[in-house]
């Protein structure tokens, strides 16, 4: 990738890491989802709909599907994710992921992981790039549809999303805890001590610190690293060590395969036909491949009439709106993940701002409690312990998350009602503990939560300041 192609956004430049990138977004996708339905769905019930589920602000509306119309759409949403990667009805194909994924995300807030909020962006980019113009099936069948080029900016807006992940978790990173502690690294790591040969290095603290400072400066210069032809091959060293060594240690699911395809990227647009002809000098099967192909595209050109094809630089939108809708795009992933300094105190401690801003495994926060709903009727006051209506990741959430503590005080509020207690307060008592420090009060206690709204852009005065 040429830097200067950065500023030239509508110059032709290869399809080929495109096409490539479609490929794995479509693998992963199918892996993502068949993980989710296995085990969340199958194996837990998260999504059984007479169960509770935490929703996003302003998606409240987005409700799981009795058996075995889930299940369909878990299966229906994996095929999808393969005809993307063959290439096959493509444009339709993106447009049902896009809706489909996001759909199952939004259905437990509890579940939110990065990578899942990455993957809708992507699916959606995904929408109106012509990923399928090469090496496809849509191809195959319609020859016509081949090009060879695309124009720059379709191909470079993918590393760039990946670039604001890499430098905002980055920034996330430089704070006291993570640096001068190498918390909560050293807790995580530590508790692999068991592993096979490498057990004795995760126990050792100086690990830890190594690993937190290199992976901040990783993140902070990767994206710059990687547009220098010099300092590329080397950078994608250290992130294949850095992103397998986080496979091996933590479960965090697609998200090492895809930040390394995503910067994948960032070499020159055509290193898929490079990598293509040295594996045909090492190995037989690629030819044989390759020679089908060619068969299937020549009797296809035959039997169509076409005389040429790629004679225009896809995509062909209007340029003004393209330049409009990428300033929009990157202006709101520039700006998001900043607005947690609108709130006062720790991001890390109120969640406020937190999600929606690549802060990737930063904290380790502990929580208990109980919610005790009071009839203002009677005065009479009964104890709810959550393990009665929650699944294991939901009590592990709710504790350290104060909105979820809200939603649930709000779903009790209405239970009671339902139940023909028509006026109640509802009190949480709440401890948690941040990295290691001592627990303390999380939530006012003396707050009637049946009461409170939830302000995304205003601070919540129930949530207690951290102790420091």
């Amino acid at each position: 990738m040429k830097s200067s192609n950065w500023m030239k956004p509508f110059s032709p430049v290869d399809i080929a890491s495109l096409a490539f990138f479609r490929v794995v977004f479509g693998i992963l996708g199918f892996a993502d989802l068949m993980g989710v339905w296995t085990y969340y769905h199958l194996y837990k019930g998260y999504f059984d709909p007479e169960k509770f589920q935490f929703k996003y602000i302003g998606f409240e509306w987005a409700r799981p599907l009795p058996e075995p119309f889930m299940s369909i759409v878990f299966v229906g949403l994996m095929a999808v994710a393969l005809l993307i990667a063959l290439g096959r009805w493509y444009r339709a194909c993106t447009a049902v992921f896009f809706v489909g994924f996001s759909y199952v995300f939004l259905l437990e807030k509890g579940l939110y992981l990065n990578h899942g909020y990455l993957f809708i962006w992507l699916s959606l980019i995904m929408f109106f790039l012509p990923a399928n113009r090469q090496w496809s099936w849509d191809v195959l069948r319609n020859p016509a549809l081949r090009s060879d080029k695309i124009q720059a900016w379709s191909v470079y807006i993918l590393p760039l999303m990946m670039g604001i992940v890499y430098v905002y978790g980055a920034i996330a990173k430089i704070n006291a805890d993570w640096l001068l502690h190498a918390n909560p690294l050293h807790d995580w790591i530590r508790g692999k001590d068991d592993m096979p040969l490498l057990g004795w290095l995760w126990a050792q603290k100086e690990t830890a610190y190594v690993m937190a400072w290199s992976g901040m400066l990783l993140d902070l210069t990767a994206p710059f690293f990687l547009l220098l032809r010099k300092t590329r091959p080397w950078v994608l060293g250290f992130i294949l060590f850095f992103h397998l060594t986080n496979t091996l240690l933590f479960q965090i699911g697609i998200f090492p395969w895809l930040s390394i395809a995503l910067s994948l990227l960032f070499f020159p647009p055509g290193w898929p036909r490079q990598a293509c002809a040295f594996a045909k000098q090492k190995m037989k099967w690629p030819n044989r491949v390759e020679d089908w192909w060619d068969r299937k595209m020549l009797a296809n050109i035959n039997a169509g009439g076409v005389q040429t094809f790629g004679s225009v630089v896809p995509p062909n939108y209007p340029q003004v709106w393209v330049k409009i809708t990428l300033v929009a795009l990157i202006a709101f992933h520039l700006l998001v993940p900043l607005r947690h300094w609108c709130f006062p105190g720790d991001v890390a401690w109120t969640e406020e701002g937190h999600r929606y801003s690549w802060r990737m495994m930063l904290r380790s926060k502990r929580g208990y409690g109980h919610f005790d709903i009071k009839n203002l009727q009677t005065g009479e006051v009964t104890k709810v312990a959550v393990e009665d209506y929650l699944t294991d990741r939901q009590r592990e959430k709710i504790f350290t998350h104060p909105d979820m503590v809200l939603q649930f005080a709000h779903y009790l509020r209405d239970l009671w009602h339902r139940r023909g207690v028509p006026e109640v307060a509802v009190h949480a008592s709440v401890r948690a503990s941040l990295n290691g420090r001592k627990t303390q009060p999380y939530i006012d206690a003396e707050v009637d939560l049946a009461k409170v709204e939830w302000t995304p852009f205003k601070a919540s005065p129930w949530i207690m300041p951290l102790e420091k």
